[in-house]
């Protein structure tokens, strides 16, 4: 799916999200259903409501997308959120903001950025909706801070990986062009 066909889906008119969900009181299991991984697709997981999400493991080893999420995460997002989703002096920490976000949330507040000024704050996420390197990857972020609030994964580089799906690889070249 490219970028353009992303955003004609919807996800433009969703521009404007006031502002991140309140924190949970207390950290969900990775095993929660809103979480769980239900099926797997050509080396995407999703949970029984059709979203991507994570899946871990018992010897560690993570899925393809939560491995790449950590790096693109790294590689775009870090500089104002934080190492490892755990948020900065400057931005909050994503790991909880995405852990409470529904999935369609997310991608609005990534592609569209986020705007609170007011007279208590001045905020401003950009738009990385034109941002290959962020969008052609956004479930790979998403699945990655997702499985970072849930405390699925843990601070770092996971060490094991599964290997890339023809598909993914697939998806990729498409979205990069």
């Amino acid at each position: 799916m490219t970028i353009r066909r992303l955003l004609s889906a919807g996800f433009a008119s969703c521009l404007a999200i006031a502002a991140a969900p309140a924190l949970a009181e207390e950290t969900p299991s990775p095993d929660d259903p809103k979480f769980a991984a239900a099926y797997e697709e050509g080396g995407r997981y999703f949970t029984e409501e059709d979203i991507p999400t994570f899946n871990v493991a018992e010897d560690g080893t993570v899925d393809w997308l939560t491995y790449s999420g950590f790096r693109r995460y790294h590689a775009e997002c870090h500089v104002c959120h934080g190492p490892d989703g755990e948020g900065s002096s400057y931005a909050p920490a994503l790991k909880n903001s995405a852990r409470d976000m529904e999935y369609y949330e997310f991608l609005a507040a990534v592609a569209g950025g986020i705007q609170n000024v007011n007279a208590s704050e001045n905020s401003v996420m950009p738009s990385f909706g034109n941002n290959p390197n962020v969008m052609c990857y956004i479930d790979d972020i998403y699945v990655y801070l997702k499985a970072r609030g849930v405390g699925a994964v843990e601070r770092g580089r996971p060490a094991k990986k599964e290997a890339k799906s023809d598909e993914i690889q697939a998806f990729e070249d498409d979205c990069m062009g």
